[in-house]
This record gives structure tokens, C-alpha cells and sequence, in this order.
């Protein structure tokens, strides 16, 4: 085999201690002010040493912004906030183009998607437009202002968030942008002890909502290369490669599978699903990846990349009890 084809190393049980030394800390950092939400913090993180992007959704008031403002402070890095509206324009996200009349030239007005962390905060708000544009960003990284391309920061992550119920008022988004989110994790309630220990804290006019910044920039993108490197047996990736296949052909499972899925996920599922797994392995410890790591991310990746047919919204049939009923019928490496 040439030397430029070879496999990466696989970093040792040292190296993965070294480089994930952060995460301990900062998850102590973000506890102090959410309380509980274990999972969807865990699911940032993911998506954090991915550089991917992440959808939120839950009801009102179960911390979804709280938790993407936390997460920012945690690290020294150029974090904005969006409030996505009906009527927002892209240039409001992106920037625009300043007509200087004096000496007749134009100057570019960057917006505020360039930066690090972006909370497109109730992005299911905004119109087609602003979508379209925030597409190019999510995907190329990239936006187009008048002739010229501009480079957005590296990292560039887009944290969004929308509300499930209130449907007033609000866009569907468009499966292409859908499929650009690594990862879309549903927010729920807390439980009856977390709700208790958040009536202690938050229950004040003032409530303490600073963090103290625990790594940077820097950091983050040495561990990427880290999560890069971990090993993934053979076993592991026909696995993945047989859920993605299974939400296209379900009827090779489950005849009654096949009524129920419109459309299965694409290829950038697998390859999220893939990235994601070595994310958790990484912050699990591990330089490897077990199976239970992609189960307990199947769900979150492929929840908005699996189109229900009607019989299935007409059944009450969610993504998860379809992608659940998948993962109980294959056979787990």
C-alpha cells in the first residue's frame, strides 16, 4: 500500500486524556447553570468537535437558548445571537453591501453570522430568503455579498432552535436545509428533582447566569483531530451503512416498514452518523467506537432526515418509533 494511502494511527488511551482534558471541566461549567439536560449537552458538545450543525426543538422555557448561550461562554469564542422573525431579510443574517457617497464605492457590511457560534434563535420563523441564505453558510461556509465570497470563522456552527407547537406565524424548513443539521435533538421537560433544584436557582429577579471561559478555539480543533483518528472496526461501519439502507428499503425488514417512509436518509446521514459516533467514543474516553454509540445517536441523526408517509402521520407514527422499530430488527455487530 503507498505511503499517502495509509491509515492514520489510532491515538492511544494517553492521547485521548490529553486531548479531551477540557470537557470534564466545561461540563462542570455548564452545569452550574442548566440544570440536568445531560443528553442535550452532550449532543453540543457532539456537534462542537464535529463542526456540525444542531437543531433544537422543544416547548418554551426548557432551556434550549440558556443552553447554546452557556455553551458559548464557556469558550473564548465570537458568539451572536439571531432573532429570526417573518420579517427578517438575509441581509440582517449575512450583510450587505454600504454605498459611501463621498467617493462613490461600496464597502461590505459583514452580519452576524460571522461567527464562531450562532443561535438562529425560532429559526422556523423566518421566510424562504433568509432560509436560502443561511443554507449557503451552513453548508459551503461561505456567504455571497454582492460580487464577492467571504469565509466565515472556523469553527462555524449554527445552534437552532424551534418551537414544535405554536405553528402561527412560522415556515417549514425546506428538506435541504433539514439535511445540513448534523444532528436534531427534541428538549424535554426536566425531571421532578431537576425541576426543584432549577425553582431553587432560578426562582430571583437576578439569577446567576455567568460562566467562566474553560478552553478556546484552539483547543476544540486539536481534539477534532483526535476524533478524526479514532478507530472504527469494519463491523461498525456495515452497520451504519445497514441503518442508512433500512430507511430507504425497510420492506427488507418489516413489509409494513415500507408504508409507513416516504423518503430515507441520504448519504450525508452515514457520514454524520459515522463522525458523531467517534465524537461520543471521544468524550466517553474512548479512542474506539462500540455500537451502542451509534444507537444512542441513530435517533438524533436521522430524526429530520427520514420523510413520514401520510399513513404514518395519520397513524400518529413518529421518526423515532420508525428508526426504533429499525434498530430492533437489525442485527447489532
Amino acid at each position: 500500500m503507498p505511503a499517502s494511502a495509509a491509515l492514520p494511527a489510532v491515538p492511544d488511551q494517553e492521547a485521548i486524556v490529553k486531548a479531551s482534558a477540557w470537557v470534564a471541566p466545561l461540563r462542570t461549567e455548564i452545569s452550574r447553570v442548566l440544570v440536568g439536560q445531560t443528553v442535550l449537552v452532550d449532543r453540543l458538545l457532539v456537534a462542537l468537535l464535529t463542526n456540525g450543525h444542531v437543531l433544537l426543538e422543544g416547548v418554551p422555557g426548557i432551556a434550549k437558548t440558556l443552553a447554546v448561550r452557556t455553551l458559548a461562554g464557556t469558550l473564548r469564542a465570537k458568539f451572536q445571537r439571531i432573532q429570526f422573525t417573518p420579517d427578517l431579510l438575509p441581509a440582517d443574517v449575512i450583510g450587505t453591501m454600504v454605498y459611501h457617497p463621498k467617493d462613490g464605492t461600496f464597502t461590505p457590511r459583514l452580519g452576524p453570522v460571522f461567527a464562531n457560534l450562532v443561535l438562529a434563535d425560532e429559526i422556523n420563523r423566518a421566510p424562504a430568503k433568509v432560509q436560502s441564505a443561511l443554507l449557503e453558510a451552513m453548508q459551503e461556509r461561505q456567504v455571497t455579498i454582492g460580487e464577492a465570497t467571504h469565509k466565515l470563522p472556523d469553527p462555524f456552527m449554527v445552534l437552532a432552535t424551534q418551537n414544535p407547537i405554536d405553528q402561527e406565524g412560522t415556515y417549514t424548513l425546506p428538506e435541504a436545509q433539514l439535511d445540513r443539521f448534523l444532528l436534531k435533538v427534541r428538549v424535554t421537560y426536566p425531571t421532578p428533582a431537576e425541576e426543584r433544584k432549577v425553582l431553587d436557582a432560578m426562582a430571583t429577579s437576578a439569577p446567576k447566569l455567568d460562566v467562566n471561559q474553560i478552553t478556546d478555539v484552539a483547543t476544540i480543533s486539536a481534539s477534532r483531530l483526535v476524533v478524526n483518528d479514532l478507530f472504527m472496526d469494519e463491523k461498525i461501519r456495515d452497520y451504519i451503512v445497514a441503518i442508512i439502507n433500512a430507511t430507504r428499503h425497510p420492506e427488507t425488514l418489516a413489509p409494513h416498514l415500507k408504508l409507513l417512509i416516504r423518503c430515507g436518509a441520504s448519504p450525508r446521514g452515514t457520514i454524520n452518523l459515522a463522525l458523531a459516533a467517534k465524537a461520543l467514543a471521544f468524550l466517553a474516553g474512548r479512542n474506539y467506537v462500540v455500537p451502542q454509540d451509534i444507537k444512542d445517536l441513530a435517533p438524533d441523526i436521522l430524526r429530520h432526515r427520514i420523510l413520514l408517509s401520510y399513513e404514518a402521520e395519520a397513524e400518529g407514527v413518529t421518526s423515532e418509533d420508525v428508526v426504533k422499530a429499525l434498530l430492533d430488527k437489525l442485527p447489532v455487530p
